[in-house]
């Protein structure tokens, strides 16, 4: 097949060089979104057959197969798309579903780029986030990462106020917020700046697309560790918190720079998962809590420092249907466990059901007086019975009492 993808922008009124009305004068079959053909639809010749872009688009691409090449007009189907059509646009998608299909873009700007220009910004330092259609993992790894200027494209959900509110909850408030509506529509076009608190409150006609930009003072690094007093947590027992030593050697047993999902089981106050999520934040992290009264507190850490995206779940693990949250390629090759109950055993087995190829297990085992449960055995024993292949351990003592070791163990 071969495809013609030409980028348009809001304007009612459409120019194009003269070699692409060449094209579409000689076009037969034509394809893109209600709004796309309400603007060309006056360049479209008379006999033209239009094919809308609908979801699910596996049935639009199933008409597109269907067309005979007779029809198509030696084998072209044009398609319209909005600005460029290579940047988060429908020729990547027509590149994954037909890879083997001729195609040729004639692109516009983007919206992006377009807000850019009406704010005499540079954009070459820009970070790009797209939230069309897509979930918050990206958008919050920007903001993690303390990006100095994001670019974010939007849809019906992931709206200019849904933004401003994400990022007033978990702290992000060192931004200012533009926002474009109907770029390239010289009737239509608005370009507003406004604080996260006024966006907040405040309705957006689409399409829009949004620029954060922050103040140079507040958008930077943060300290390597949390300290222990900055949690909030369980019933205030401060010995129901990794301390922040353990908490980063973990870490680092983990081998997270080189893993995609965690997995923190027993997360408590949520301190490891927090810990790793601002870290490393290209980690997908799921958190598993048997105690209901945690998941308020967990929360309530995610808000203090920061750290939105971490799956929290509660219920018993060792009964819990875990499928849902490994599918699409987010099983598990790191795993924390944090509590066992006394039932190491049945939790690892249960993990080990989910465990990427080369996962890694991390367990730390405390020696103390009131502790009747000896962990380090029954996670040899656990090891042993599973075939699970152990690393040598890491002993740590941070005063005179309770040394903690640090196991880790591979399929």
């Amino acid at each position: 097949m071969r495809f013609i993808v030409i980028g348009i922008t809001d304007h009612p009124k459409p120019w194009f060089p003269p070699e692409v009305m060449a094209i579409i004068g000689q076009g037969k079959v034509f394809s893109g979104g209600k709004r796309h053909h309400e603007i060309v639809m006056a360049l479209l010749p008379p006999d033209a057959e239009w094919m809308d872009i609908t979801v699910p688009l596996s049935k639009v691409f199933d008409d597109y197969r269907r067309l005979s090449p007779r029809k198509r007009g030696e084998g072209v189907l044009i398609v319209f798309a909005s600005g460029d059509p290579l940047f988060f646009g429908f020729a990547n998608t027509l590149q994954r579903e037909f890879p083997d299909a001729d195609i040729k873009v004639y692109p516009t700007f983007n919206s992006l780029q377009m807000l850019a220009h009406r704010l005499v910004m540079p954009y070459h330092d820009m970070r790009i986030v797209s939230l069309t259609g897509r979930p918050w993992p990206e958008f919050d790894r920007a903001l993690i990462e303390r990006a100095p200027k994001i670019g974010i494209l939007t849809d019906k959900e992931h709206t200019p106020s849904a933004i401003a509110q994400r990022m007033l909850e978990y702290g992000y408030t060192s931004y200012n917020m533009h926002v474009g509506e109907h770029l390239g529509n010289p009737e239509l076009e608005r370009v507003t700046s406004l604080s996260l608190e006024e966006v907040a409150l405040r309705d957006f006609t689409m399409p829009n697309c949004v620029i954060l930009r922050g103040e140079k003072q507040k958008v930077g690094g943060r300290e390597y560790g949390i300290q222990d007093k900055d949690f909030a947590l369980l019933n205030g027992r401060e010995k129901m918190i990794s301390k922040m030593p353990i908490r980063l050697l973990t870490l680092q047993a983990l081998d997270l720079p080189h893993r995609h999902v965690l997995w923190d089981i027993g997360f408590c106050t949520g301190s490891v998962s927090i810990e790793a999520r601002l870290l490393f934040p290209h980690l997908h992290i799921e958190a598993f809590e048997i105690r209901p009264e945690c998941e308020a507190i967990i929360h309530e850490n995610m808000r203090r420092h920061g750290a939105p995206g971490i799956g929290v779940h509660i219920g018993d693990f060792c009964s819990a249907n875990c499928d849902s949250v490994a599918t699409d390629g987010r099983r598990p090759d790191a795993v924390f466990i944090g509590g066992h109950g006394g039932r190491l055993k049945e939790i690892m087995e249960k993990v080990l059901r989910y465990l990427a190829p080369e996962g890694i297990i991390v367990m730390n085992s405390v020696v103390a007086p009131r502790v009747t449960t000896d962990s380090h055995r029954l996670w040899d024993e656990a090891c042993q019975e599973l075939g699970l292949r152990q690393d040598p351990p890491t002993r740590i003592q941070l005063n005179d009492h309770h040394p903690i070791t640090i196991l880790r163990c591979k399929r």
